[in-house]
């Protein structure tokens, strides 16, 4: 049976809402075909799907959402949990490229991203009854720190849960994580490959996965190159660039002869190149400088900085990838998917630039 041509449509529905009947009646098809169109049933036959999308945009159909998922038990969103201060996620650039990742792989795929910023631990454990009770219909979770319990409750609770990073010991669920310790490795090597020796670093927040790994990359490289471990190198930041002021404060106060630094992340190496050189060090000639994560802020120092380039857009593309299909099939084992890091050489660690300013 062919298809009826678009009826036009009727002249009183400015005063009110379409109905799904009124796109049947001008798509030529029955209402359940509408209704199928609408919630994404892919049974439905390829011409009757093209005169309902047709009559959809003509009228200006809205869906009502709450009927829509009380038929599919969907919501069509994704809760995205980052358990850092506010001040952090909209000013560090690790999470804008994160969620932009994030943002555009659900958009393609129609689906909604709803944020949460729980402040506190307490915020937090309230945030577990709302993801749960439908509201969402997976969460992705990164910036974890420590034992954090809410990965495991939600996965317990039957959410699908991804996370961005290494998750806490004994959940499990599904994760994205970048090459943390073999970025590491391959900067400190860098920076013994340049002639350094007295190598220190400002690590992370030891309670966080990636700077775990970072730091565990570090130690390796001088272990390969025969130098034994001096805890007096070592100091931890915390992500920021005001953390890395302090950091290498520090360091020069206790390691002076130091020659070189492997920085856990961009805004810290700033901040320890702005301490650097207002003591009167050269950077690279006296201090020769490596970051991680290849942020913005790496081609505005002075001068550009070397740093470990991971992939964060492809990180939040394939934390969407992973939630979504653990929505679609619930009993399948929980994956990870490790991210390959690489080694971008600027002017900061006195190398051949591989990259240009």
């Amino acid at each position: 049976m062919g298809l009826t041509p678009l009826m036009p449509p009727s002249r009183d529905r400015a005063d009110r809402g379409v109905t799904m009947d009124e796109v049947a009646r001008v798509a030529g098809v029955s209402q359940a075909t509408v209704s199928r169109v609408v919630n994404g049933n892919p049974r439905v036959n390829s011409d009757a799907k093209r005169q309902v999308e047709r009559a959809i945009e003509r009228l200006g159909f809205v869906p009502n959402i709450a009927a829509r998922t009380l038929v599919t038990r969907r919501s069509d969103s994704i809760g995205v949990v980052i358990t850092e201060p506010t001040t952090r996620v909209f000013g560090d650039p690790f999470f804008a490229q994160v969620l932009r990742g994030v943002s555009t792989a659900l958009a393609a795929r129609r689906q909604k991203l709803v944020l949460f910023l729980p402040q506190d631990a307490a915020e937090e454990r309230d945030l577990a009854p709302y993801l749960a009770a439908g509201h969402v219909d997976g969460v992705i979770m990164y910036s974890l720190h420590g034992a954090d319990p809410l990965p495991e409750q939600l996965h317990r609770r039957g959410v699908p849960v991804v996370v961005g990073g290494l998750p806490p010991t004994g959940a499990k669920v599904s994760y994205v994580d970048n090459d943390n310790r073999g970025g590491a490795l391959l900067a400190t090597r860098h920076l013994l490959d340049v002639g350094r020796r007295r190598i220190a670093t400002i690590a992370g927040p030891p309670d966080m996965p990636a700077a775990i790994d970072r730091r565990e990359g570090y130690r390796e490289a001088l272990s390969e190159a025969g130098i034994a471990p001096d805890m007096a190198l070592e100091v931890e930041g915390a992500f920021t660039q005001e953390s890395g002021v302090e950091a290498m404060r520090s360091l020069l106060a206790r390691q002076a002869d130091l020659d070189a630094i492997f920085v856990a992340n961009d805004l810290m190496a700033a901040g320890a190149i702005q301490v650097l050189q207002a003591t009167g060090r050269r950077v690279p000639e006296d201090v020769a400088v490596v970051g991680f994560d290849d942020a913005p802020i790496a081609l505005t120092t002075q001068p550009t900085l070397t740093s470990v380039r991971q992939s964060l857009d492809a990180m939040g593309r394939e934390l969407v990838n992973l939630v979504l299909g653990s929505i679609e099939h619930p009993d399948q084992v929980a994956r990870k998917v490790v991210l390959s890091t690489e080694l971008v050489v600027r002017h900061s660690s006195g190398g051949s630039p591989t990259e240009q300013a």
